[in-house]
């Protein structure tokens, strides 16, 4: 790469999030240290590489617990404003989720503006690793919505710092089989706290979305002899689940509308909102989807409602879980041992919400901030690594 082919950017702006879920840039350069504070996130960093097309974004929100750990999502945003709104969003919900898992890693996320269809390719994700190298270990891309294992495999022939490589050459692999599994652990975890049993055959599910991790997540609720009405924006997918498993079909528009005991969320973000919630026939809301409310005032009302909510960074935790073991040394048995802690966690959320008489989300925002508190007391924030740079 030469030097003026290659830009860095760091972001030190805020980007206030609005209750109904929209974010608003505000750039204000004479006071950048300020709003970085009040924005909370340690890093932001803008990678171009104009040879591979390269337009990336990595929001690093906290190293308090170790070094961030987000996945790298490639989507084709409508503008930039877009792809920001969503890596600085997400990147704190993984600082949350890491820290409710009791895992010592930091939240971060990874934006790769570009149509995972038809913009991959090897000069890519290979730039893309370079550009990782150089955060010295900050940051430790995984798979998320648009990228994948293989894509994770071109990553690792720049950089160490990425896990979810293929299980043939050492990685974990898609987690999503994990997320959905950790999932599981928190619906019963949910059951029993509402109802005192676990007994999955006496309860019906409305899922919504049949990709891969609703895919795993219908297969094992079916195997346990629950009813599941499923639906997904692709027809393709819920026609191979209702051959496959002998779920019932619904379509998009009227998953909201189901009588079912619990509403499952795997697949869009804030589908819990004020026009959606009104419409909800369910008793219990747990999904493997990431930031399923608009806002946080949706949680309450859910709970006004009487419908039990599991804190979504909490109860689709096992995706990170697996791939935080790629560091250590992964194997499924252990993965699995650590997934089934969500029930755990879930169970203590719970316990803690009735206990304080406070919302669901708020009992799991206040575990997750009093670790973080406690241990930033100990550490300094992750610090890149003294070794010396590749070169290439």
């Amino acid at each position: 790469m030469q030097a003026r082919d290659v830009h860095e950017w760091h972001l030190l702006a805020p980007l206030p999030y609005t209750p109904r879920g929209r974010w608003l840039l505000l750039v204000n350069p004479m006071n950048l240290f300020e709003t970085v504070s009040r924005l909370g996130h340690e890093q932001v960093v803008f990678f171009q590489h104009r040879e591979s097309a390269l337009r990336c974004v990595i929001a690093i929100h906290s190293t308090v617990l170790g070094p961030a750990l987000g996945g790298l999502r490639m989507w084709p945003y409508a503008n930039e404003a877009d792809a920001v709104r969503d890596v600085l969003r997400h990147s704190k919900d993984m600082t949350y989720k890491a820290a409710i898992a009791g895992l010592d890693v930091g939240g971060a996320k990874g934006i790769l503006i570009g149509n995972p269809e038809t913009d991959k390719n090897e000069a890519l994700f290979r730039s893309l690793g370079r550009f990782i190298h150089s955060l010295g270990g900050r940051y430790i891309a995984s798979e998320d919505v648009g990228t994948s294992s293989d894509d994770m495999e071109l990553i690792r022939l720049e950089t160490p710092h990425v896990v979810g490589v293929p299980e043939a050459n050492g990685g974990s692999g898609d987690p999503s089989r994990a997320t959905a599994l950790g999932t599981l652990h928190g619906i019963r975890a949910c059951l029993e706290f509402k109802y005192g049993h676990a007994d999955l055959r006496r309860v019906s599910f409305a899922v919504q979305g049949a990709g891969q991790v609703g895919y795993h997540l219908v297969k094992l609720l079916r195997a346990a002899g629950s009813k599941v009405f499923v639906t997904d924006i692709a027809e393709d997918r819920i026609e191979h689940l209702v051959d496959e498993c002998g779920a019932e079909a619904v379509p998009m528009s009227q998953i909201y509308d189901v009588e079912a005991t619990v509403f499952s969320p795997c697949a869009l973000s804030a589908i819990i909102n004020e026009d959606t919630v009104p419409r909800l026939r369910c008793e219990i809301v747990a999904g493997g989807a990431n930031n399923q409310l608009e806002s946080e005032e949706l949680g309450t009302e859910l709970e006004r409602r009487g419908i039990l909510y599991a804190p979504d960074y909490a109860i689709n935790a096992g995706g990170l879980m697996n791939s935080t073991l790629e560091l250590h040394g992964y194997t499924e048995a252990r993965a699995d041992r650590r997934v089934a802690r969500i029930h755990d966690i879930i169970t203590r959320i719970l316990r803690l919400g009735a206990q304080e008489k406070i919302p669901t989300w708020q009992a799991a925002k206040q575990l997750a901030e009093l670790r973080l508190t406690a241990i930033s007391q100990t550490k300094l924030p992750y610090l890149a690594s003294a070794s010396p740079p590749r070169t290439f």
